[in-house]
């Protein structure tokens, strides 16, 4: 399955890329805000995000809104430290599919991922 992978820390982009890569994930597209994620997504189209809350130019509940509107089959697991309630309700009712807080370990992150597909595979 095609993955992308947006968050603003390039660390954490290379993380979750190669645990997903070495999970056979194909990984097409890597985006540091939700303004690049959205222009990217129109193009690379890809079934699963992995998704950053907090970003520069547009953050990741606005990011999630669009996303959904241009395909809202996309499988979307928001990574995040802000690990509060009221924003994990808001992405889940805006169609995100899981929530993976940080810090995470490759476990964490493969499992969440597996969770999040489960009824496609």
């Amino acid at each position: 399955m095609r993955i992308m992978v947006v968050d603003d820390s390039e660390i954490i982009r290379i993380k979750i890329a190669d645990v997903l890569a070495d999970e056979n994930f194909e990984i097409v597209g890597k985006a540091n805000n939700g303004v690049d994620a959205v222009k990217q997504f129109q193009q690379l189209r890809p079934e699963i995000m992995t998704l950053d809350i907090t970003m520069p130019l547009m953050d990741g509940i606005e990011t999630i809104k669009k996303i959904v509107e241009i395909d809202d089959q996309v499988r979307i697991l928001v990574v995040s430290a802000l690990a509060d309630k009221a924003t994990l309700l808001r992405a889940m009712s805006l169609g995100a599919y899981g929530f993976l807080c940080k810090p995470f370990t490759d476990n964490d992150l493969a499992e969440a991922i597996e969770e999040l597909i489960e009824d496609l595979v």
